[in-house]
């Protein structure tokens, strides 16, 4: 979906090679099994109360204080809990606190929920109420209107407060946390506010073995979605008709929903990044970008697979989607248990240097172009015209989840991220250049190739997950192969009715 790898503008370039098998990549992951057929059993009471512990010991003595997502005001609008907070108890409510206690190294730990309420629960659905914390997550429940009292309570003489919570926002803008917390050190001048969330964010970048059943399930769910949109696609089909093939099979297989704004981006639009009004009716000769996954139980996939809605690539789609998918294969051979990450983005920025080499794009891997200011003249690689994002990030509990190379380098065990290489050919490429006689003479150099090869789009992404068992890549259910794409477009199209984008056309369009 997004991108965090960035892509390293020094590396050493070397050709591009064929696709070779891509072990020891688990593309047999047997995900072609029924829908249901990886049913991860329910997260236990004693994986959240570890992480909680451990939490408290890195942290050491005294009070650690985890703030749940607030209630959303108006109430009719999606909520989603906080992410560290989920991490640390499970617990799916809103307005609600975590406070872990630890004296002489053992952890108490209060969850501060709201009371029960019929009246209210009319509205917005039953709630575990205090009486059901501790039989559900082993820890002591307490009424959220006691928390301010019981925190100042155990604040009086300490020192420090240890504090996890969503507390970014500008001064005209500030989280609730924010506020919240502001609130806290008015009352307890004396505090030293710890903000330990990074400490969470490391935690959360080692999957566990019950993480991993979620991710391989909505990669699943995902895969399948996609394919559904793949045996819509046709030409006049509508972007938003490929998105609710696939959000449907997402819900039906009982996910979430989607993990973030699905991107449809066809013709044109293949090249905008974070394209997502998914409101184009495709043409005759097309390529869709189709960068969309769904959630299970909380935890997001993130797959793109970019089509020929006619069913076939031209040969200038060929080689530009070629490319793409050596790069993305040069990353693959890089992932391994104690392998740098940067190997991976070197890898693929050969591959992507050298295929635009190639066709002529760029003048060669290393080539740059004027992206300064004549006050600050400045040198850019020309791959960056092409290839503007980095090669992947972590999933998980959110898409873009911490990921444990983030911080030490190396990919390892517990690892669970993207690759996702592109090349986006803007047609009017030459008008984005600085005006300077370097840039007209290499503007005017490829103007018959952005002739060719202008308003082509392609990104191809997977998720892969490092076990004690190898890697696995639980997007393989929808291929990414040429010769399968097409063979897999070749099929009979699922049916539709072409009178809902006549209607798109006459009353959104006036076309």
């Amino acid at each position: 979906m997004r991108f965090l790898l960035s892509v390293r503008r020094d590396s050493a370039l070397a050709p591009s090679s064929a696709l070779s098998p891509l072990l020891p990549i688990a593309l047999a992951c047997a995900l072609t099994l029924a829908p249901l057929a990886h049913a991860a059993a329910q997260m236990p009471a004693s994986e959240f109360s570890a992480r909680r512990e451990a939490l408290a010991r890195s942290v050491g003595d005294g009070i650690t204080l985890v703030l749940g997502a607030p209630e959303m005001v108006p109430d009719y609008k999606l909520w989603t809990q906080s992410p560290h907070f989920y991490y640390l108890t499970g617990f799916r409510e809103p307005s609600t606190a975590l406070v872990l206690i630890r004296t002489s190294g053992n952890t108490r730990g209060l969850l501060f929920v709201q009371p029960r309420n019929p009246a209210r629960e009319v509205w917005n659905g039953v709630r575990l109420g205090v009486e059901g914390v501790q039989p559900r997550f082993g820890l002591d429940g307490r009424d959220w209107g006691s928390f301010p009292r019981v925190l100042d309570s155990l604040l009086t003489g300490a020192s420090t407060l240890h504090v996890v919570g969503d507390f970014e926002g500008s001064p005209h803008d500030r989280s609730a946390h924010t506020e919240m917390l502001d609130a806290i050190k008015r009352r307890h001048p004396q505090l030293r506010v710890n903000d330990v969330s990074g400490t969470v964010a490391s935690m959360r970048g080692r999957k566990s073995a019950t993480e991993f059943d979620r991710l391989r399930i909505a990669a699943g769910i995902s895969a399948r979605g996609h394919l559904a949109a793949i045996r819509l696609a046709t030409p006049g089909v509508g972007e938003f008709e490929l998105q609710a093939a696939a959000e449907h099979v997402w819900r039906a297989e009982g996910g979430d929903g989607p993990g973030y704004q699905s991107i449809l981006g066809s013709g044109p639009n293949s090249t905008i990044l974070h394209y997502n009004a998914n409101s184009r009716i495709t043409e005759p000769g097309d390529l869709v970008v189709m960068d969309m996954a769904a959630m299970f139980d909380g935890y997001s996939a993130d797959i793109t697979r970019t089509i020929p809605v006619s069913g076939r690539f031209t040969p200038a789609q060929r080689e530009i989607y070629e490319i793409v998918l050596a790069a993305q294969a040069a990353a693959e051979r890089q992932v391994r248990p104690r392998s740098p990450a940067k190997a991976m983005v070197d890898s693929s920025n050969a591959a992507l240097a050298a295929g635009l080499t190639r066709l002529g794009l760029i003048e060669s891997p290393s080539a740059t172009y004027d992206c300064g200011t004549a006050a600050r003249p400045q040198l850019c690689p020309q791959l960056a015209l092409f290839y503007m994002h980095g090669l992947g990030h972590g999933i998980g509990l959110e898409v873009h989840d911490p990921e444990q190379y983030y911080e030490a380098g190396m990919i390892d065990i517990g690892s669970a991220f993207t690759i996702e290489p592109g090349i986006y050919v803007r047609g009017h490429l030459a008008d984005i250049l600085p005006d300077t006689p370097r840039n007209r003479a290499y503007a005017a150099r490829i103007a018959p190739l952005l002739a060719r090869y202008g308003g082509i789009g392609v990104r191809i992404e997977d998720d892969y997950l490092v076990t004690a068992n190898g890697v696995e890549r639980p997007s393989a259910e929808v291929p990414r192969d040429i010769d399968a794409l097409e063979r897999l477009l070749a099929e009979p199209r699922t049916a539709r009715d072409p009178s809902v984008t006549a209607r798109y056309r006459r009353h959104a369009t006036g076309r």
